[in-house]
Formats: C-alpha cells, sequence, structure tokens
C-alpha cells in the first residue's frame, strides 16, 4: 500500500475557484426567487434632529411600488438594546434601524422603498421629501478632543515608572501621529435577499461573516425564535464590515415580513460608507532609550474617535506593551464621541494604527540613537510578553528579521537619508515589525462518510475570499487519510454546527480544530463499526493503533489487515460525528501571537515628490501553514492595503454637514496594479504545539500590520522628510 501524502502544508489551488471563474458562485443578491421585489434605501441627509415629516405620496404613487416603509408603518421590533446586541457589539446601545424618528448621524437610514425591480425602486426613492428639526452635530476629532473620556478597554496597569525612566534616559523621541477614517470598501456591496416561505418562516441569503450572529440578531430582534435561517455561502470581500448585521439586513426583513413577501436589499456603493470604518485616531508616543538602544521607557496614548450611542474600542496602545522589552510602560486610551455612526473592526483592528505609530517612533529613536533600525528591533526583543507576565508559545521574529532582511538586501543600506539615489529618483528602504494575536474560539464540526466513500465535513462558518473551503477540505483530507477529491467542505448555513464569526485569523485555529476532531470522531466511529463485524482482526484494537490511508483503515503494526472504509459504511449508509473543539488549558500559561518583518522599498521623484513602493519583502511566523498559496495571497492583500493605508486612502468629512464626500472608489482612493511593485512573501518555520493541535496560528490579520510604518520610514530615508500624518500625500511631502 502507498504512503499516504498530506494535503496539508501544500499550495493547493482554491476548491472553489472554478466556479468563482466561471460565474457558477452566488453571491448574497443572486439567488433568484419567484415573485422577488426590490428594496432601495433612503438616508437622511442632516447629522443630528428629528424627522418631523416624511413626505411619501410622490413615491406611493408610482406604478410598481409596492411599499415606503418607514419609523411611522414599520413592523413589531424589540424595543430595549439586549435584542440588537450581537456577537461583535460594541458598549452601549446599538443602532436600531427604523426605531424612532431620532437623527443620530448623516446617512442614517430613514426609509425602505420597495418595488417590482431595482430601477423602479431607486426612482421612487428619489421621490421622497423629509422636513428635519435639525441639531447641532459635531464630527471633528481634532476639534473636539477635550470631550475625550477614557475608553472602556482592558489596559494593563502601568509597568514601572515611565515618566522617570525618560527623565534618566540617553535618548529620546517624543512625536504625534494621526490616521484618518478608513472604509473597508469591498468589491462586493452589502446585500440580503429575503425568501418568505408559504408558513411565515423565513430563509435569508446575506452577506456576512457569521450567519450564526446574524440569525440569533434577527430572531431577538422580531422575535421570531426558531424561524429564521440565514445562508452565505460566498462573500466578496468583508474585511470586518460583514462582523454586525448591516442596515439593509433588517430592512429587508422588514419589508418582507410587512408584505408576507420575498424581498431583495442592495446598498449602493455610496451607502457603503454610512456604516462601519476604521476609526480616526491621534496617538502620542514618548521613548526613551539607553546610549547602546535599549529602551527603557514607553509612553503611547490613542485619542480615537466613536458614536455618540456607542464606545467602540480596540487594541491600539497594548502592542506597545508587549512586543518589546521595557521595564517602563504607561497606556492611555482616550475615546472622543461624535455625532457619527460607529466605528467597526477592519483588517487587524487596532494593530494597523496602533504598531504604524509604534513602528514609526522606533525609526525615529534609531535615528535619534544612530543605531541602524532593524539592529534598533532586535536589541529590544524580547520572548516574554511583560503585559500578561508569560511567555510567547512561539516568537520566530528574530528570524523574520534574519530571513526578511537577507532576501531584500538591507546590509547593503546606507544609514543617512537622501543618501541612495537612481537618476531623479530617491530611493528609502524601511522596515518595521509586525504582530497580531494567535486566538482560537469554540467552534464545532460535523464529519460523515458515506457508503460511495465521499466524506462531507460542514460548519457554520463563512469564507469571505480567505480560501476557508480549500483549507478545511485540506484539514479533513489529512485527518481522515483521503485524496483532497473524495472531501467536500460545506459552509454559510446557519443551521450546521456551531461556528464563531470569521474574524480575527482565528477560523482555522478555531474551526479547522473543529473538522480535526470531528474526524477524530469520526475514526472512532468507523473503528467500532468494524469491530462488530464477527472474527473482525480489528477486535481489541485502540484507535492509536490504526491508520487511515487513502481510503482503507489498517493496523499500524500489520499493514496487511486493512479494510475500505466504503465495505464499513455500506451496511450503515452512511456514519457521522460532531465535535467541539475548545482552547487548551495549557494556552492559559502563554501568551500567543503571529509575528512578521516587513521590509520596504520606495522610490520619490526629486522633482514631482510623487512615491512608488518598488518592492515590499514580508517574512512571517504563523505557525503551521496549512496552504501556502492560499496564506501568501492573504499577506500579499494584506501589503497591497498597507500600502494603501501609507499612502492612499482617506475617507474625507465635509464637518459642516458631518458628511464623508469621497463616498465613491473614484475619489476613495485606494492601490491599483500601476501603485504595486514586487511583493514577495517568506514564511518562517516555526512549531507552536500550544496554540492548538494544527499548531496554525492564521494569517489574515498579520499581513497588513506594519506596512504603512515600513512605507513611512522608507520615505523618510529617501528624502528625510518625516510625515506623521497618514496618508503620506503630494502635498504632505512636498
Amino acid at each position: 500500500m502507498s504512503t499516504y501524502s498530506s494535503p496539508v502544508g501544500k499550495p493547493l489551488d482554491r476548491v472553489d475557484g472554478p466556479l468563482k471563474v466561471q460565474g457558477q458562485a452566488q453571491y448574497a443578491a443572486e439567488f433568484a426567487q419567484s415573485g422577488l421585489l426590490y428594496g432601495s434605501v433612503v438616508n437622511s441627509n442632516i447629522a443630528r434632529g428629528r424627522i418631523v415629516q416624511i413626505h411619501t405620496q410622490e413615491a406611493e404613487a408610482v406604478a410598481g411600488v409596492e411599499l415606503v416603509l418607514t419609523h411611522a408603518n414599520r413592523p413589531s421590533i424589540a424595543g430595549y438594546d439586549e435584542p440588537y446586541e450581537d456577537d461583535d457589539a460594541a458598549d452601549g446601545s446599538p443602532f436600531r434601524p427604523l426605531f424612532n424618528d431620532q437623527i443620530l448621524y448623516n446617512a442614517q437610514p430613514i426609509a425602505l422603498v420597495v418595488a417590482e425591480n431595482l430601477e423602479l425602486a431607486r426612482y421612487a426613492a428619489s421621490l421622497i421629501r423629509v422636513e428635519y428639526q435639525q441639531d447641532g452635530h459635531a464630527t471633528d476629532l481634532m476639534a473636539h478632543r477635550d470631550t475625550m473620556h477614557k475608553a472602556p478597554a482592558e489596559l494593563p496597569e502601568p509597568r514601572g515608572d515611565s515618566h522617570q525612566a525618560l527623565a534618566n534616559a540617553a535618548v529620546t523621541v517624543e512625536v504625534q501621529y494621526s490616521t484618518p477614517v478608513e472604509h473597508h470598501n469591498p468589491m462586493e456591496p452589502h446585500a440580503s435577499t429575503v425568501h418568505y416561505l408559504s408558513d411565515g418562516q423565513l430563509e435569508i441569503y446575506d452577506k456576512t461573516q457569521g450567519v450564526q450572529n446574524c440569525m440569533r440578531y434577527l430572531e431577538d430582534v422580531f422575535g421570531m425564535q426558531g424561524k429564521i435561517r440565514i445562508f452565505s455561502p460566498y462573500v466578496g470581500g468583508a474585511f470586518g464590515s460583514g462582523l454586525r448585521p448591516q442596515y439593509q439586513l433588517p430592512l429587508a426583513v422588514m419589508a418582507a415580513l410587512k408584505l408576507k413577501r420575498s424581498v431583495r436589499v442592495v446598498l449602493k456603493r455610496q451607502q457603503m460608507f454610512t456604516f462601519g470604518y476604521r476609526p480616526r485616531s491621534i496617538q502620542k508616543l514618548t521613548l526613551g532609550a539607553d546610549s547602546d538602544g535599549q529602551l527603557q521607557s514607553i509612553y503611547h496614548q490613542a485619542i480615537a474617535q466613536t458614536s455618540r450611542f456607542e464606545d467602540f474600542t480596540e487594541q491600539e496602545v497594548q502592542w506597545s506593551g508587549m512586543l518589546y522589552k521595557c521595564p517602563n510602560v504607561t497606556l492611555d486610551y482616550q475615546l472622543v464621541p461624535l455625532d457619527v455612526y460607529t466605528p467597526l473592526d477592519m483588517r487587524a483592528p487596532g494593530a494597523t494604527i496602533g504598531v504604524y505609530a509604534l513602528e514609526c517612533a522606533m525609526d525615529e529613536l534609531a535615528y535619534a540613537a544612530n543605531i541602524d533600525p532593524l539592529e534598533l528591533r532586535r536589541k529590544n526583543f524580547t520572548d516574554y510578553n511583560a503585559s500578561q507576565g508569560k511567555p510567547y508559545s512561539s516568537k520566530e521574529l528574530l528570524q523574520c528579521y534574519q530571513q526578511g532582511a537577507e532576501r531584500f538586501g538591507w546590509s547593503k543600506r546606507s544609514m543617512a537619508p537622501r543618501s541612495m539615489q537612481d537618476g531623479h529618483e530617491l530611493i528609502g528602504w524601511g522596515m518595521a515589525t509586525g504582530i497580531w494575536e494567535a486566538m482560537q474560539m469554540p467552534a464545532s464540526a460535523t464529519a460523515c462518510i458515506h457508503a460511495n466513500g465521499k466524506l462531507i465535513v460542514s460548519s457554520a462558518t463563512t469564507d469571505i475570499g480567505t480560501g476557508t473551503y480549500t483549507v478545511m477540505t485540506q484539514i479533513a483530507a489529512e485527518a481522515m487519510g483521503l485524496p483532497m477529491e473524495l472531501v467536500e467542505f460545506k459552509l454559510g448555513d446557519s443551521s450546521m454546527a456551531t461556528a464563531p464569526l470569521q474574524g480575527g485569523s482565528f477560523t482555522v485555529s478555531s474551526v479547522g480544530s473543529a473538522v480535526q476532531q470531528a474526524c477524530q470522531a469520526l475514526r472512532v466511529k468507523l473503528l467500532d463499526a468494524v469491530q462488530q463485524t464477527p472474527a473482525s482482526p480489528f477486535s481489541g484494537i485502540t484507535p492509536d493503533e490504526v491508520d487511515f490511508v487513502d481510503g482503507w483503515m489498517v493496523i499500524k503494526n500489520d499493514p496487511q489487515e486493512r479494510v475500505k472504509l466504503t465495505d464499513i459504511v455500506d451496511g450503515a449508509g452512511k456514519l457521522e460525528a460532531e465535535a467541539t473543539a475548545e482552547p487548551s488549558e495549557a494556552r492559559d500559561n502563554y501568551a500567543t501571537g503571529t509575528h512578521s518583518a516587513v521590509f520596504v522599498e520606495v522610490r520619490v521623484d526629486e522633482d514631482t515628490g510623487m512615491v512608488r513602493v518598488s518592492r515590499v519583502v514580508s517574512a512571517i511566523a504563523a505557525g503551521r501553514v496549512v496552504n501556502p498559496k492560499t496564506a501568501g495571497n492573504q499577506i500579499a492583500g494584506g501589503v497591497v492595503w498597507g500600502v494603501g493605508q501609507a499612502l492612499h486612502e482617506e475617507s474625507q468629512m465635509d464637518h459642516n454637514l458631518g458628511r464623508f464626500m469621497n463616498h465613491n472608489l473614484a475619489e476613495y482612493h485606494i492601490p491599483v496594479q500601476a501603485d504595486i511593485g514586487d511583493i514577495e512573501v517568506i514564511f518562517v518555520e516555526e512549531h507552536d504545539e500550544v496554540v492548538n493541535a494544527l499548531g496554525s496560528k492564521g494569517v489574515g490579520e498579520i499581513g497588513i500590520v506594519g506596512v504603512a510604518a515600513a512605507v513611512s520610514n522608507a520615505i523618510y530615508h529617501a528624502t528625510g522628510k518625516r510625515v506623521r500624518d497618514l496618508p503620506i500625500t503630494l502635498d504632505k511631502l512636498i
């Protein structure tokens, strides 16, 4: 019998790739239904006040319009906060669409026009007129810092005396950085298709990162326990925008219940700027080091915006207390409530902007101490998380530094700014460290093998483009010793085994562990089944004494004794097992994280100031990589977004109106192909038996962390000018 070759660790193509490139993968707005109606959302054009009257007569008079839904005629919904608190809710009182006449932010949804087709619904929506009582509003973080309050976030207690240590430090840096609002802007806009069934139950196709989260939210808001099922088989990107149910979902449900008809609501691109976002921030850092560059003091304060109805928090400053060795650390996190919607987790929430500030400050400290920026980081490396008081389960960051630097050619870098040039282009080399948590959440999965030898594994997770279908298939195939073509993974159905939200880079560690354990439980059932046959050679054999190879169950010490899995299942038709994976107790004794070293080359036109990112090397330590191809795609995508953060992205608000102005992809700048040079991804070998049984840490977030800082540091090296306000645009650089 041939030796089984595991698919785990191989750069396999996506199993769902053919469906996507052939246009056969259906997204939330593509599921047909007889008699389907279409909804168009009407948004407010004031930032604060109340609705005096909504004039709907003209819209209702349009032939083909079935309903104009407002707060005055909506179906009954929950009247208190708790039902609206989804799995990713912030502290406070969640937003309730069409709850009453109050306007909490500009572009708040205030009506839904439902018609026979989308064009008709949008036309009728344009006819609605609204009278408001307008109140004064505040939307500018910079102008309202005097209203800030302490964020309800868990921060470690101050370590040592950072103030005194700073006073004694030989080298100090005191700097302030600011980052703008950014919006998620996935390719697929948010959409919900509600199928109203004859018995009053609802089957809903929604763009989401958590089908069970949306199901529970709707059940609680509408009092429909056990009557709602959510599907999300394919998601065209989300990056955090789908962690919470967005307003098109309850609006579509309201219309369906009101009309007892199936309804679809798809947000326009402009409306993708009317809910969550990465919050604007101001960050102050003070670093102190001795003459050798050893950190002695860190003070990091972040001031970020939130809404008036929720306190949104993320880990912005905590990274400064855990990434480097420093005996004296003080962290502070403040929020400024404004008349805006609540911010929302966006790829590597908190770390993307918090590590940006820390790593830029480290670069400034390196120049103040006249130490190579890479050497400074090596000097301050630690394998101990002082904020948690625990060693890291694994931290191959030094190898990231070494392998990344070698591949990039860092040793050829000259220290002085403006010292490297190619014709009319100034060349800059910058680097930064990245860090993200390696989390695991409780998750369940079901594994079922059929008489034809096909293994079906399922869990109520989603695939937001990360490759979930593929890596779960690989994990299941390895666990059962089957070829990939005999394994199918199903997801995106709220009736399946429990799964957490897909976010935070914990899907593989959580759902993947559940898939592995479900398959192990199925192996036990298969062994038990074959032991029931008369005179079975497997009698008395324990699960550890058998192996599963290419569709056979084999006794390890006697490989000639084997049985086909199809023969075991043949009589029963199928065998099924379910398992729930939870974080191990061993994790309690360790800090866990993924780490990276990012090296960037920029070329700056000396005459025009135009910046090109010509080369990026990203070295990643993320434990066992299940699929280097899909994981590499994740890192490359993170790098592209990091370039966008550094040079392009900014949601610009007119504070007189309290409204985002560049709410489209023509004016909200993101990198295009011409903006991106060579990207090389290195996965550093890292073994970790603590994080989970798979040894995998996840890579969705770590790819973006540190990139903006590396670009910023490279621009300083090229030009000698520090720009501490993102994005770094021509006007700031020149």
